[in-house]
Formats: structure tokens, sequence, C-alpha cells
């Protein structure tokens, strides 16, 4: 396969993909912001974690949340789990790197807060603890995952969402969940501040 023909690949894979999404996750994306706006306006935050470069998704969210996304507007209350770099190399030294989400939502989570969790990889240790913490604390998870891995559904509550892109490439996976965050930035702006 040549060099050229590789990038056509990537590119194919990429437009199937969004466009499945389009098709056939746009309800779920709709459901999530809407859970995201109703812990907004309840004065509840947003919590974000995810590892490796999922983490890039929770800094690209939080970033938008707490700046803005494409309006100037107030800040929203958002906390990455997953940039605190003293904070989670001392869980991970002194407890274990599976707890590095799960200790932070202990001490930060609240009922009616929302964990939007990113993995691209499925319920690694690390996930399915925080996905337990935050059950434990009456915080909503909202997770953005793709088919590789261990499924994280089996460890949701019926209220909590899974946006599961349908990939097993890494990269087309983050693609998405970039796209995905971008609509769920763009749908709390609207919902919350209008136009």
């Amino acid at each position: 396969m040549s060099l050229q023909e590789r990038i056509i690949n990537h590119f194919t894979d990429h437009i199937q993909i969004h466009q499945y999404m389009m098709t056939n996750l746009s309800e779920i994306i709709e459901d999530a912001a809407q859970g995201l706006v109703a812990a907004l306006l309840a004065d509840k935050k947003i919590l974000c974690c995810g590892n490796g470069r999922s983490a890039t998704c929770v800094q690209l969210f939080s970033s938008s949340m707490l700046n803005q996304f494409e309006r100037d507007r107030p800040s929203l209350p958002v906390i990455p789990l997953s940039t605190d770099i003293a904070t989670i190399t001392g869980i991970a030294n002194d407890y274990s790197f599976d707890d590095v989400y799960a200790k932070q939502l202990r001490a930060l989570g609240d009922s009616g807060d929302v964990l939007l969790l990113y993995t691209e990889s499925g319920a690694t240790a690390s996930m399915t603890k925080a996905i337990s913490a935050a059950h434990d604390k009456g915080v909503m998870v909202v997770a953005l995952s793709g088919n590789k891995g261990i499924q994280l559904s089996p460890l949701l509550n019926e209220t909590d969402i899974e946006i599961c892109v349908p990939s097993h490439s890494n990269a087309r996976v983050q693609e998405a969940h970039v796209l995905i965050t971008h609509c769920l930035c763009d749908l709390i702006e609207h919902q919350l501040f209008g136009g």
C-alpha cells in the first residue's frame, strides 16, 4: 500500500465513523448535554478524567468550560482530575495508579455532580474505580468510550450515559471524542446562554 493510499484510508475511516455518529449517536449526545446542563443549573459541577491521550480531551472540555468555547460568557464549574501532576503522582506512588481518580472523586464529588469520563481502551482499573467512587457519591457518569477493551456498560447505572464510538482504532476514537466534546460544549453554551 502506498503512502497516498494510507492517507486516503485514514480519511475514509474518519468520515465513515463520523457519518455513523451523526446518524446513530446524535440523540445520546443530546441526552448527555442535557444531563451536564441540568447539573450546572442545579449549581453542581462537572468533574472530568481520562488517561493518556484521553486526558487531552479532558483538558479540551475543561478549558472550554472554564474559559469559553465560542462565546464570551461566565466560567462554568468544571474540575479536570487529570491535570494535577503532583496529586496524580502522589496517589499513584502512595496507593496505586488505579486510585488516581477515585480518591479525588471521594474528596471533591457531591451528589448531583457529573463525572465526564473519557477512555479509548475501555474499563481500565482507574476508570472502573472512578465510576464506583462516583456512584458512591451520587455522581452521574457520562462516559465517552470506544469498542476496544472491556466495555463500560456493565459498570454504569441506568441514569448514566455511555457514548461509545464504534471503532477499535485509538486514533479514530480520539478524533470522535474531540468532535463529541465540541458538540457538548456548543450544546451547553446554547442551552445556558442562548442563540
